[in-house]
């Protein structure tokens, strides 16, 4: 399985493990531990809970693509800002712009702490 070895690589790992609608992998990419937002205002964390979102995310028919606005880096953590979309058959199923929290792994690795994929729209309200 493929890892991040910088936080700025974390996109596209993620994009790319998507794409696969392998759990294992997707899981990879992030820190179960931690809180991920499936849909606007809706925080997910625990384990099952986790999974379940992720599952739920990967059922969107298409491809993920995920495009760097920015990431910045202190230390053993990174913020990035993201705009990304799933595709299928030339049709936008979802896209919007996101805000994740990294953090460099015992390994060297980088994972998701916190994914807040609707985090940077405009209209939401934390």
């Amino acid at each position: 399985m493929k890892t991040a070895k910088t936080p700025q690589e974390v996109h596209a790992v993620l994009a790319a493990a998507f794409n696969t609608k392998n759990l294992d992998v997707i899981m990879n990419v992030y820190d179960a531990n931690g809180i991920i937002f499936p849909e606007p205002r809706k925080e997910v964390s625990g384990q099952s809970q986790f999974v379940e979102a992720v599952k739920s995310i990967c059922a969107v028919p298409g491809v993920m693509e995920i495009k760097t606005v920015y990431c910045l880096q202190s230390g053993d953590v990174a913020v990035g800002r993201s705009e990304w979309s799933i595709t299928d058959k030339g049709k936008t199923q979802v896209a919007a712009k996101g805000i994740e929290l990294m953090k460099q792994q015992p390994d060297g690795s980088w994972k998701i702490i916190i994914d807040h994929a609707f985090g940077a729209e405009a209209n939401l309200v934390a």
